[in-house]
């Protein structure tokens, strides 16, 4: 048995200040180079020794669950008599479908509460090779931060940002993420939005240590405008959060969810009273 029966973790929600996405691969894949914000919005992912199989339990959600899968390749990587049938229950907290990167976050957290009760068989960099395979957002999330990624989510640079106050408008029906991706495709095959030439982390870098307004006028997100071609009725959203005094406003990832960045947590609360549905948040 392992030294302890239960383990919960927090998996946080992260909203993309920059995404830049490069052209489709043979493999299907889309390499990219992303800053983003870790959120102190956060899952709760509790990991604890069951009397038989493996069982994923996310109240509210149906279907087959990232998490499942991570606990599957877990057992993989790290072989062995050492850990019993485990029964994973999430409590959600961020929005399903959102494009803030709940279902990764959740995957990444039951790999770190798995090897914790298997007893650390696995390190950090062994870890994000076994997210590697379970999606582009899950390696950054095995030690949850905000950071710099690049190539198709397996390098991971920490970055240090200021504090920032936010105003999550989530939306009551999520995207897809492939259908997002296929939009982008479609227009730039059409010539409707220019392709990404560059995939240089530089600038990105220097935009990481820029303040708050500097941040705020450096937001871009290659997936906004095939977010937008599907859903057009964000726009209203956007325009609510300029509307309330944002210095900035965007789609996080694929979306549906827009934010906009805040001089202070006083102005979001106030600016959130205004929106319905929104939510204030912070960077952790």
């Amino acid at each position: 048995m392992p030294p302890f029966e239960s383990i919960t973790e927090q998996a946080p929600a992260k909203v993309n200040l920059v995404l830049h996405v490069g052209s489709r691969r043979e493999d299907g894949l889309h390499p990219l180079c992303s800053l983003f914000a870790s959120l102190d919005l956060a899952d709760l992912v509790t990991v604890e020794v069951a009397g038989s199989d493996d069982a994923v339990a996310c109240p509210g959600v149906e279907g087959e669950n990232l998490a499942a899968r991570a606990l599957r390749a877990f057992r993989t990587a790290a072989p062995g008599p050492t850990l019993p049938p485990l029964r994973v229950t999430i409590y959600k907290r961020i929005p399903v479908a959102a494009g803030m990167g709940g279902g990764s976050a959740d995957a990444a957290a039951v790999l770190r509460a798995a090897n914790a009760l298997a007893g650390e068989p696995l390190d950090p960099d062994a870890l994000r090779r076994v997210a590697r395979g379970l999606g582009s957002d899950v390696p950054s999330q095995v030690e949850p931060r905000s950071a710099l990624v690049t190539g198709t989510g397996e390098t991971v640079e920490p970055v240090g940002l200021p504090a920032l106050a936010l105003v999550l408008v989530p939306a009551r029906h999520g995207l897809s993420t492939a259908a997002v991706y296929a939009e982008l495709d479609r227009l730039r095959a059409a010539d409707e939005v220019d392709q990404r030439e560059s995939l240089d982390p530089g600038p990105v870098r220097t935009v990481a240590s820029g303040a708050t307004s500097e941040l705020a006028a450096r937001l871009e997100n290659d997936l906004e405008a095939p977010a937008l071609s599907l859903r057009p009725d964000l726009e209203g959203r956007l325009a609510d959060l300029r509307d309330a005094g944002a210095l900035g406003a965007g789609i996080t990832g694929s979306g549906p969810t827009a934010f906009g960045l805040f001089g202070d947590r006083r102005s979001a609360v106030a600016a959130s009273r205004g929106i319905p549905g929104s939510v204030v948040a912070r960077t952790r």
